[in-house]
Order: C-alpha cells, then structure tokens, then sequence
C-alpha cells in the first residue's frame, strides 16, 4: 500500500474489496467501524463512502447503514436484442406489469419513426418491465397496424421480438437515442425509486431484414438499475473517431 496514498483513497480501495466479495444488498462497516480501523476522522470514512456511492457500488439507507449497491445490467445503446433476452442472458427472469394498451394515433415523432402519417392509427403498448420483480423500466411500445395484426400473440406480457419472428420479421437493426432526465413522481413510484432520482430515457426505431420499421419504442430505464455502452466507429466523412 502507497504510505502516500491519501486515507480515504485507502478506505475506498478497502470497501471496493469487500463489495467485489459481497453480494447486493450486503451491509458493510460503518462510519464509526472505518474511523476505529483505519484512525480517521468521520469525514474522511464518509469522503470514502461518497466516492462509492458516486460510482454506484454501495447506497446509503438512512438511518440502516452502507450496502452493496445492486449490480448495474449493461446495455448496448442500439441494440436490438429484446427486454426478455437480454435478461435471460444473465440469469435473471422477465416480466411485465401492464398499465396500457389498444388503439392510439401516432404523435410526430412516432409517426415519422414509423414512416406513417402524423395522427395515423397505430398499436400501443405501455407497460412496466421487471428483471426477477425488480422493475428496471417503464416501456412504451408503439406498432404499425399492418405488424400489430400480424401477431397472434399476448402483446402485453409476452416477449415482442419473438412475436415478431414467429411472424416472420426479424428484428435486425435499430436506431436509438439517450438522455437522461429526472422522474417524474409517477414515474419513480412505478420504477420503485426515491422521489427524486435520474431516469435514463432511450428513444428507439427497430427495423426488420427488410429494413421496415417494426415497432417505436421509448423506455424510461431506472438509472441506478442500468449502464450503458457504445460502438464508437469511424467517421468518414469527417476523418474522427
């Protein structure tokens, strides 16, 4: 260990210690128990904790104590794998909480994602997706009519991509854009977060092996819950990366 090292870097490499052996939702040492072990003052243990909580590995629960934060589900911006898969692929079980769905019209942005009308009839889905009952993220699902009805399938609960292929369409490419945003007070109660906490929100067109647009999607992920990650390519046009 660096002597120079400042304390509470020395306590933060100690707690990323016992968060790498731990599991979501362990209780580490306190405030008092790190100032005893490592002969600091209270400010420098909770700069620690602070540096942790700032890159999401521990939460602090008032008045409970530090825990393991729960592990973060990575995500490819763009991607076109479906809720379903991307879950079963880490050993976690999907589901959904319906809150909405039949006939709407389609609002500019979908409309123009979709290749149709402003104000055309399309499908909408709203539900909530939950990775083994912990909701992860609020979903807004909107079909063109033609693929709706295509689909002999439960549209609410079950996996949409694999409606699609058994359809006949695979889903082969997507478009999507990020932002983040703070929840709205209905938003965090149904994403079950604090009142005031960041949403991460993913606006995203996915295109079948025929490159036509199969559903407009806008899902609200709860930031504490994901990450996200990018393919960064050349461009040509310009000569950067």
């Amino acid at each position: 260990m660096d002597s120079q090292q400042p304390k509470y870097l020395e306590i933060a490499s100690h707690l990323r210690s016992l968060v790498s052996d731990g599991e979501p939702g362990d209780l580490l040492p306190s405030d008092a128990e790190l100032c005893d072990r490592f002969n600091v003052s209270r400010m420098t243990a909770r700069q620690a904790v602070h540096l942790l909580v700032n890159e999401h590995l521990v939460e602090r629960r008032r008045g409970r104590g530090t825990f393991v934060a729960p592990r973060r589900v990575p995500r490819s911006l763009g991607s076109p794998l479906s809720f379903t898969e991307s879950m079963r692929q880490r050993g976690l079980t999907a589901s959904s909480r319906s809150i909405e769905s039949g006939a709407a019209s389609a609002n500019r942005s979908e409309a123009r994602a979709l290749g149709i009308g402003d104000g055309d009839p399309v499908y909408m889905i709203q539900r909530v997706r939950l990775a083994d009952r912990v909701p992860m993220a609020i979903e807004r699902v909107v079909l063109p009519p033609s693929i709706a009805s295509s689909i002999n399938t439960d549209l609410e609960s079950g996996s949409l991509h694999h409606a699609f292929e058994a359809a006949g369409f695979r889903p082969s490419r997507a478009h999507a854009d990020v932002s983040a945003r703070l929840a709205t007070e209905w938003e965090a109660e149904q994403l079950d977060m604090p009142p005031v906490s960041v949403v991460l929100s993913e606006e995203r067109t996915i295109f079948d092996q025929e490159s036509r647009p199969l559903e407009h999607t806008v899902t609200l992920y709860s930031a504490d819950r994901y990450s996200f990650s990018a393919v960064l390519l050349p461009d040509t046009d310009r000569g950067v990366v």
